[in-house]
């Protein structure tokens, strides 16, 4: 094999208010032609800075030295013109959010043209036929129909095998994929993952694929490089890391990642008896319409949440899981009345919902609040962490002290593991981590009964994950908090859930105590969940993909 790429003493460094924040620091490392290469680390130890640099895609405060040789070439530092010819042609990318890297007003189709119309000399019929061909490549269904279609027509899964298709369409040399599977259930993960692995078989390309999640690592890739503060700890060839590691952060993110993997059976006491309900659902049903295709067409319903039935007991945990789609977080929004049910009844603390007026409704609320899966998007931008924390306090509870709001507040972030040092910084200046755990104290303010905790953990690397899953258990038994647990991630679920109920297309498929259903899986869809969780182990993945590949 060739080398295809080299990166020799990389620096990475950011000016910020009049300090440099050095994000990378004399990074060395090769890939060889036709290897996959995975760069393995927590948030904050440089891994999309790396490639961002090779890419010339820095931030306009930021600057990257040392030397990065592609294919025989030096294309670090070089011109914005030059740089053109690469990135896109030889050099494609596939990033964490498809929705934000595809354009809605923009089609399918012009988006993928656009690639070969800059560096080819094909003409407009043969672009088409060109893009087309590598739609249906990815395995997208009906390409020809989907080359004039629009991005916010498709999941995220099908917007995930676009921005691959638009990466590979020039058959680049160098695919970089940045955390191409953080948010996607874990049955659309292993599809894309697998996908592209065959790609890079096809067109016999190199990869570079970053990822907080060695399970995804131990599938996908042939070398591992592991970053922690910019710096490398540890690289080598995938079984020598992930079997003999040598380096004490790459141990402890072994057994980090391995403490919430499947294979590791929990011995968490759950609570297992049944007592009071909090929240009881009986025969709910969604309905939403769909579009007509013509004025006369007949009206046609996405059925979101089927009959489901269920019974949320005082002070237990209950996981709903399930491929996206399958009704979770419309649930949720009926039990939270964000969403209005087509038919059936849902029953909190002894009252019907349904029949709450506006002000019996808005006590309610204090009862039962929500943990969002991105804080970001859920902490308003313009607010300190003081004043995000102060508002359900002010909404809620509007007789309080000034003095009485200081002090809930700061006993809040000092009970989600934080300190008052953090209270005058904005959402932008603290880590997901923390953002998260900022998220969480809000969602307590209210002294809610029923916490619902909607994907919280999805977005976060295995350490944090772990952290966070510790804090909620903590709070839940000092609270004596009934919670809702929705996620895709099927280990979080097993750790931190009592009792788990299995969603598809709207409809409960499976119920029981979490070892029973986990251990014991009843129906087929379960254990296709199940089987699909990557696991941090290279010879396991191997051996399921091998089965995949029989099963074909």
């Amino acid at each position: 094999m060739t080398e295809l790429l080299k990166a020799s003493n990389l620096c990475v460094g950011f000016a910020s208010r009049g300090e440099k924040i050095q994000a990378v620091k004399n990074l060395s490392f090769s890939l060889h032609t036709d290897q996959s290469l995975g760069i393995v680390g927590e948030s904050g130890s440089g891994k999309s800075q790396t490639v961002l640099s090779i890419m010339g895609l820095l931030e306009s405060n930021g600057r990257a030295t040392g030397s990065v040789v592609f294919d025989g070439r030096e294309i670090l530092g070089i011109d914005t013109k030059a740089l053109n010819q690469i990135r896109g042609k030889n050099i494609g990318m596939v990033f964490q959010d498809p929705m934000s890297a595809l354009n809605p007003y923009v089609s399918i189709g012009k988006q993928m043209s656009g690639v070969l119309k800059r560096h080819t000399k094909l003409n407009k019929n043969e672009r088409k036929e060109m893009c087309i061909e590598m739609l249906d490549a990815v395995k997208i269904p009906r390409p020809t129909q989907r080359f004039d279609g629009y991005s916010f027509e498709l999941s995220g899964g099908m917007r995930q095998r676009v921005m691959i298709a638009s990466a590979l369409v020039t058959k680049p040399k160098l695919l970089i994929a940045d955390e191409p599977t953080t948010a996607l259930d874990v049955t659309v993960q292993e599809q894309i993952l697998d996908l592209l692995l065959e790609m890079k078989e096809k067109l016999a390309m190199s990869l570079i694929l970053i990822t907080h999640d060695l399970g995804v690592v131990a599938r996908s890739c042939q070398k591992v490089l592991v970053m922690k503060d910019g710096v490398e700890q540890e690289t080598g060839d995938l079984e020598q890391v992930f079997y003999t590691p040598t380096a004490e952060y790459t141990k402890e993110l072994l057994a980090k990642s391995k403490e919430m993997s499947l294979d590791t059976r929990s011995s968490r006491p759950t609570n297992n008896q049944e007592s009071n309900i909090t929240a009881s659902v009986n025969k709910l049903s969604v309905l939403f319409p769909m579009p007509k295709q013509t004025m006369f067409s007949k009206q046609e319903y996405l059925r979101a949440v089927d009959g489901v039935s269920l019974s949320v007991f005082e002070g237990e945990i209950l996981g709903v899981v399930g491929e996206s789609g399958s009704g979770k977080s419309t649930l949720a929004k009926n039990i939270l009345r964000l969403v209005e049910p087509t038919s059936g009844t849902i029953d909190l603390f002894g009252s019907n919902l349904a029949e709450l007026n506006k002000k019996e409704m808005k006590k309610a609320r204090k009862k039962m609040q929500v943990v969002f899966q991105d804080p970001y998007s859920s902490l308003n931008p313009r607010m300190t962490v003081f004043e995000a924390l102060a508002e359900p306090l002010d909404s809620f509870f509007p007789g309080m002290t000034q003095d009485s709001i200081e002090q809930d507040v700061e006993d809040a972030i000092i009970e989600v593991g934080l300190d008052a040092n953090f209270l005058g910084r904005y959402p932008h200046e603290l880590s997901g981590g923390q953002c998260q755990r900022i998220a969480i104290a809000r969602a307590l303010m209210p002294k809610p009964q029923l916490l619902i905790c909607d994907e919280a953990v999805s977005a976060l690397d295995a350490s944090i994950r772990s952290e966070i899953i510790d804090l909620l258990l903590n709070i839940k038994l000092k609270r004596k908090l009934t919670m809702i647990f929705i996620a895709h991630d099927l280990a979080v679920v097993k750790k931190i859930c009592d009792r788990v109920v299995v969603m598809q297309k709207g409809k409960i498929v499976e119920s029981g105590k979490t070892g029973d259903v986990f251990y014991n899986p009843k129906k087929p869809y379960t254990k296709k969940l199940l089987e699909a969780v990557p696991v941090p182990d290279p010879k396991t993945e191997q051996q399921k993909l091998v089965k995949r590949m029989s099963q074909q």
